[in-house]
């Protein structure tokens, strides 16, 4: 089982909302579509489901067109950010609605409800109404009604957005087993890039309603073909500040100088921006090879066991993220570390560059 979009685009009285689209997505894996808020997820989940009309392009499912299929005819379970159950009904009823839609026997609608009521520990809850549950369970009960339909198709749209911070924990680490061997499309939209790793599988990069790269989910992270999947792929965000290049010396423009090595040391002389993920920019040096830094601390926080500082360094805001309790004050000229084995540099028009 496939989803293929070829070229499929998205426009509203004239505005694109999803630019020219092609990607294969399969079953085995989640697929997560992975980018900040008004990136185009949900736009791309509903042209999927059939909820938005295509403005050109295809979509096929296991091979066949469903381009112009109504939602109901295209074998398929949504499940949003929201508590989508129905008040009326009992949680036993909310999971067997689609089922019952389906004229399926009344047998085989019991064994299925059991079944995904079981697997999402609802066993107890069946005769309950959805105010009766908490958050959590509710959310249980929209994921069980998408388990007992056994689609072609699972679309999961921020699904944990809503949830406190311990159920969407729970949750994340058994959404890979709850639809493993289901042979089902699984697609996860999340803005968050530590779910996205944690969810593995593939992952499609999007910003500004086009898909910016997709692969392996650890691929990609590691990979960046360009600065904004760069930008995506990194929370807090990733450092950035233009560079000059000259022999194997890079700039900063504070006056900040190291010496370049590998494939960024053989670049053409030029502008170039490097950029760095806030863990790899440390208050602490790892190696004589850290290039130091200075800048205005501007806000701490300490998060866990990690504390993250956002500091002032000439006209740039960088992050710097790291492990343990430091004392950090605001207002302070502090000094940071930056591991340049570990820095990416991008070309003038925002490609890849070392």
């Amino acid at each position: 089982m496939t989803i293929e979009l070829r070229n499929a685009t998205k426009v509203v009285r004239g505005i694109t909302h999803i630019k020219p689209t092609s990607l294969v997505l399969e079953t085995g894996h989640f697929n997560v579509l992975l980018g900040q808020t008004g990136a185009g997820k949900t736009s791309l989940i509903k042209l999927m489901a059939g909820l938005d009309p295509l403005a050109s392009g295809r979509i096929l499912m296991a091979g066949q067109d469903v381009s112009k299929l109504s939602t109901q005819k295209r074998n398929i379970s949504l499940v949003h950010q929201f508590f989508v159950n129905y008040p009326h009904m009992t949680v036993f009823e909310n999971i067997a609605s689609p089922l019952r839609v389906a004229g399926m026997a009344k047998s085989e609608i019991s064994d299925r409800v059991q079944e995904a009521a079981d697997i999402l520990q609802l066993g107890p809850m069946l005769k309950r109404r959805p105010q009766e549950l908490s958050g959590g369970q509710q959310q249980r009960c929209a994921l069980a009604r998408a388990i007992a339909k056994e689609s072609q198709a699972v679309f999961l749209d921020e699904p944990l957005a809503n949830l406190d911070y311990k159920l969407r924990e729970e949750l994340r680490e058994q959404l890979p087993e709850l639809f493993a061997g289901r042979g089902a499309v699984v697609v996860y939209a999340t803005s968050e890039p530590e779910e996205a790793l944690l969810l593995g599988g593939r992952t499609a990069l999007m910003h500004d309603g086009a898909v910016t790269q997709f692969g392996a989910t650890t691929d990609i992270y590691r990979n960046p073909e360009n600065l904004t999947a760069a930008r995506v792929f990194s929370d807090p965000p990733i450092n950035a500040a233009e560079i000059t290049k000259t022999g194997t010396q890079a700039h900063l423009r504070t006056g900040v100088t190291w010496t370049l090595t590998g494939a960024a040391a053989a670049l053409t002389d030029g502008q170039y921006t490097v950029a760095i993920r806030p863990h790899h920019v440390t208050p602490v040096a790892a190696s004589a090879s850290d290039v130091a830094l200075n800048g205005i601390v501007q806000v701490t926080e300490l998060s866990g066991s990690d504390s993250s500082a956002h500091f002032q360094m000439g006209s740039d805001g960088w992050v710097s993220l790291a492990h343990g309790v430091h004392p950090y004050q605001v207002g302070e000229d502090h000094r940071f570390y930056m591991d340049a084995s570990k820095a990416f540099f991008f070309a003038p028009d925002g490609s890849l560059a070392a």
